[in-house]
């Protein structure tokens, strides 16, 4: 194994005990992820519990997203070698299944504007609360190649993004490191709970 890959699944197995005991993440759902030095990502198998990894449950991919142990990774695999491919910066990326966000792409179909909330201030690079930051949502597709195709043309014309949204699924964040994209998912996951309780408020 790489030199680093024991110290970026401790940093996965760590977040994904985080993100679990918010109940970000039930049954065996998310993936989670992190890119070595040498290029490779180590990665969440497929159908593990995101609450109890243990350095067994995290595997090899090259950045093609193609097994390197004989192990199966998560079948979203794709989002996260797309998200690498596209942003030479980002050392993690991480898919939380949350309430909020899944229930916000049930009210909202096309984007979630986040606007004026403190906690913008937790996503990189952004200084001010005064502040626009759009999310936008993707409809869920089990033709995961095909909705890795459909985020990169939104983004090629829209310009970069913080996150998206896959509607009645959850989102998908990505940091420099994990603990960045971890600070990410919980700020992410606070406006998204608040926008869900306002828009459902402004709708009944």
């Amino acid at each position: 194994m790489p030199d680093d890959f024991a110290q970026r699944a401790r940093e996965l197995m760590e977040a994904g005990r985080f993100i679990d005991s918010r109940g970000w993440v039930p049954a065996t759902s998310g993936n989670f992820s992190a890119r070595l030095a040498d290029g490779r990502i180590a990665i969440t198998v497929s159908g593990r519990h995101k609450g109890r990894l243990t350095q067994a449950d995290i595997m090899l991919v090259d950045a093609e997203g193609r097994s390197l142990d004989g192990q199966t990774p998560s079948a979203e695999t794709r989002l996260h070698t797309a998200l690498y491919q596209r942003y030479p910066e980002v050392g993690a990326v991480l898919h939380p299944h949350s309430p909020s966000s899944t229930l916000l792409s049930r009210l909202r179909t096309e984007a979630v504007v986040l606007e004026n909330y403190e906690l913008l201030k937790a996503l990189k690079g952004i200084k001010t609360h005064a502040s626009r930051v759009t999310i936008p949502i993707f409809a869920n597709d089990q033709d995961i190649p095909r909705l890795a195709s459909l985020v990169d043309e939104w983004m090629d014309r829209h310009g970069d993004v913080h996150a998206y949204i896959i509607a009645s699924h959850g989102f998908y964040t990505w940091g420099d490191n994990v603990a960045e994209a971890l600070r990410q998912v919980e700020a992410l996951e606070f406006m998204f709970d608040i926008e869900s309780r306002l828009h459902g408020a402004y709708t009944a």
